[in-house]
């Protein structure tokens, strides 16, 4: 039990320790290269390492997960980016909630050398994601985008969206056991709000046939029709990486698994790229990175 108690700080490290070594072989790669760069944190929270779920959310919906637990998985991204070398050109953190926002001031103001390539937006992170992806100049630009969402607030329009742009590089935390596979019932019988939930994530309604069959069930009077949930882990993980495969140039087939202390998947930490010239390298790195820190961890199970 004691190994088992160790999962989550162990596997948020190494999250963020995937993203730190992106970072820098990214803005390495692109330092003498005609591009501006950008790093985008959405869902930036307060930009340290403890941020307060929104018990609004979650509360009915995540029994058996313990708000220590999930804040473990969502925290430091922010800091890591600006202590990058080389530097990003410029940076942007997205934030709708003000008591979150006003905190990212105080982390602007511990970098006073970068003060003026740090934006901060006290937005909606998927409407704003959207208008920057529609009508910035990407021939010039080229971005990082982290997708650290609390729960399923990331649209698939959203995704959509970031693909379409052909600049940036994605990574997205998918909470793959925190929320989706907890929606998806044994008896199938899922209420109308959590399958918009599932269809606005995945960006279709085709999940309940992946993740569903029926079955002839006999009973003394009549034939009834029995759902049964099909998904496993593993079924989910597929379906959303054949998703992203659909949008980006290319996906990263090896997303990094994070666990719970008492290991149950919560995350896929996934990468994506969407520029086509760019996209081998990219996914090259990102592979050899999701290997490194994946090497000898725990796999999905049925």
């Amino acid at each position: 039990m004691k190994g088992c108690q160790q999962f989550g700080g162990v596997w948020t490290e190494k999250k963020l320790k995937c993203l730190k070594k992106y970072l820098c072989a990214y803005t390495t790669a692109l330092k003498n290269k005609p591009f501006e760069l950008v790093y985008i944190d959405a869902f930036a929270g307060t930009g340290y390492r403890t941020q307060n779920p929104d018990p609004n959310e979650f509360n009915d919906l995540l029994p058996g997960f313990s708000d220590v637990e999930v804040q473990e998985f969502l925290k430091g991204s922010a800091r890591i980016a600006l202590e990058i070398e080389p530097q990003f050109d410029h940076y942007y953190f997205i934030e709708q909630n003000k008591k979150h926002f006003e905190e990212l001031t105080k982390l602007r103001n511990s970098f006073p050398r970068l003060s003026n390539r740090i934006n901060l937006i006290n937005e909606d992170s998927n409407n704003y994601l959207i208008e920057i992806c529609t009508n910035w100049n990407w021939k010039k630009r080229r971005a990082i985008l982290f997708l650290d969402p609390y729960g399923m607030n990331v649209n698939w329009t959203t995704v959509e969206s970031i693909a379409k742009t052909e600049a940036i590089d994605m990574w997205y935390l998918f909470p793959l056991g925190v929320a989706v596979n907890r929606l998806l019932k044994k008896d199938g019988e899922i209420c109308d709000a959590w399958k918009t939930k599932l269809d606005t994530i995945f960006g279709t309604s085709n999940w309940y046939t992946a993740f569903y069959k029926n079955e002839e069930q006999e009973s003394l009077f009549e034939d009834d029709p029995h759902v049964q949930k099909t998904a496993t882990y593993i079924k989910i993980k597929n379906f959303f990486l054949k998703r992203l495969q659909e949008e980006f140039a290319d996906v990263s087939s090896n997303p990094l698994v994070l666990l719970n202390s008492r290991g149950c998947p919560l995350y896929l930490f996934c990468f994506a790229a969407s520029n086509k010239k760019g996209a081998p390298i990219a996914i090259r790195i990102a592979k050899n990175i999701l290997d490194h820190m994946g090497k000898d961890g725990p796999q999905l199970q049925n």
